[in-house]
């Protein structure tokens, strides 16, 4: 399944600090640019820390080596968009510096822009779940299932051969870039036969 990855939302022209900038310097860059923090890079562009509006309010006359929260928590631009707000909101920060292999600063992203893929059309989230999940993962008809999508809310609804595949279809379902919700109407065609031969063999074994 394809997942929008960081890389694609990025800002890459990113306003950032050394370790020696002042305090009101990184006023200044906040005021002049709009933005809530800057990422804080040494001499081989490697971000050490991130000054906010918080760090701040919360001291002043110091340089941004003292200012700084470290470790920076930082995101590759290969990550999804999903685990980028994963990370967010499991570290309560409001933006993620976006790091190379060797984690160099090459970008950012604000929750702002992650917002951007729950603006997904639902036409397209539809598409994405029948190409992608139900014929793509499930090697099912992209007919197998219907798929009703509203605001981002998907409906699964049909039947489907087992409870792996209903369970596999909802979580990858919900995992799709622009899903909200996911609601499962889906039933299940498996058959008791293996059970059934399972009891009459124990009935049958001699005792």
């Amino acid at each position: 399944m394809k997942h929008l990855k960081v890389g694609s939302l990025m800002t890459d022209d990113v306003v950032s600090a050394v370790p020696a900038t002042s305090f009101r310097e990184v006023a200044k860059l906040l005021a002049e640019h709009d933005i809530s923090g800057v990422p804080v890079i040494d001499e081989d562009d490697r971000v050490i820390g991130v000054v906010s509006e918080s760090d701040l309010l919360a001291r002043r006359q110091l340089t941004a080596r003292e200012l700084m929260t470290a470790p920076a928590v930082t995101v590759h631009a290969e990550e999804t968009v999903a685990d980028a707000g994963r990370l967010m909101v499991r570290r309560g920060v409001e933006r993620l510096p976006v790091v190379d292999e060797e984690e160099r600063l090459v970008g950012i992203v604000t929750r702002r822009d992650l917002l951007c893929v729950f603006l997904r059309p639902d036409p397209e989230i539809r598409r994405r779940i029948r190409e992608d999940v139900l014929k793509g993962v499930l090697d099912l008809s992209p007919d197998a299932v219907d798929v009703h999508v509203l605001d981002g809310v998907v409906t699964l609804e049909g039947r489907v051969r087992r409870q792996g595949q209903a369970r596999t279809l909802v979580g990858l379902s919900e995992r799709v870039d622009g899903v909200v919700a996911v609601v499962d109407r889906l039933s299940v065609d498996e058959t008791p036969t293996r059970l059934a031969s399972h009891a009459r063999s124990a009935h049958d074994i001699n005792w």
